[in-house]
């Protein structure tokens, strides 16, 4: 990443903080989170010592990086010691763990390099859980059922724009059937630090302003679309890229 962020620095002319956050296994999870945090929140206290102004720092990630950037953007919203963050940009990021067929979902399974099984099994070796419930979790028989309706209201093809679903998407019929076993195994993938896209009305409504790139082929389209659709929901300002012959890791 070091050219990436060479680049920005250079184009922007800015100065560009690259978080070298420890990595799982050796590190479990949410390290990664805590570590891109507690950079976050030194940097703004001490912005001035880079010449930097505290009231234009902007966080930026791609992919499972576009995931912490969410979730650190989420954690500082009620912070009253720190400036606001001027904006957060988001490149194709995961923000889901709810529903895996979702249109991008299907549309995309067999596209290098994130392939749909691949995206789970990545998201269940960074938690240190089994591989075994794969399956099921396509199924969506992770899903409580008292917690369905929740999450249907911010995760659902429903919100996915038309002219995303007529590459082919085929809505599920069957009802899946819910398995507490594999509900107890994969929960922590609920918590917002992992599936930013499940934070509660009250945290996205004081977001700061935002980018989101998504790409066509990749099985993440839809986290980034539904993402901002929550966001323009409450009135938060979206900067849309969409790359029509992008794919996962285009950057």
């Amino acid at each position: 990443y070091e050219r990436t962020c060479r680049y920005f620095a250079r184009k922007t002319n800015s100065v560009v903080v690259s978080v070298g956050y420890r990595l799982a296994p050796e590190h479990p999870y949410p390290t990664q989170f805590e570590d891109c945090l507690t950079a976050t929140i030194h940097f703004m206290r001490a912005a001035q010592d880079y010449g930097v102004d505290p009231s234009r720092i902007i966080i930026c990630g791609d992919s499972s990086g576009g995931t912490l950037t969410a979730a650190v953007a989420q954690a500082l919203v009620n912070r009253r010691d720190l400036p606001k963050l001027r904006a957060q940009i988001l490149i194709y990021p995961y923000l889901q763990c709810v529903d895996f067929n979702l249109p991008s979902y299907q549309q995309n399974e067999g596209v290098p390099i994130l392939l749909k099984e691949r995206t789970v099994a990545l998201g269940l070796r960074y938690l240190n859980k089994d591989l075994s419930v794969i399956e099921a979790m396509f199924k969506g028989c992770h899903i409580p059922e008292d917690l369905q309706p929740k999450y249907q209201k911010w995760v659902s093809p429903d919100y996915i724009p038309h002219e995303f679903k007529t590459r082919g998407y085929k809505p599920s019929t069957t009802h899946p059937s819910f398995s507490k076993e594999v509900y107890t195994e994969v929960k922590p993938m609920f918590d917002t630090v992992f599936s930013p896209l499940l934070a509660e009305d009250s945290v996205i409504a004081r977001l700061p302003e935002t980018f989101i790139l998504t790409c066509e082929f990749d099985v993440l389209r839809d986290d980034g679309l539904l993402y901002k659709k929550r966001l323009e929901d409450h009135g938060i300002k979206v900067t849309w890229c969409h790359l029509q012959e992008g794919f996962h890791g285009t950057v």
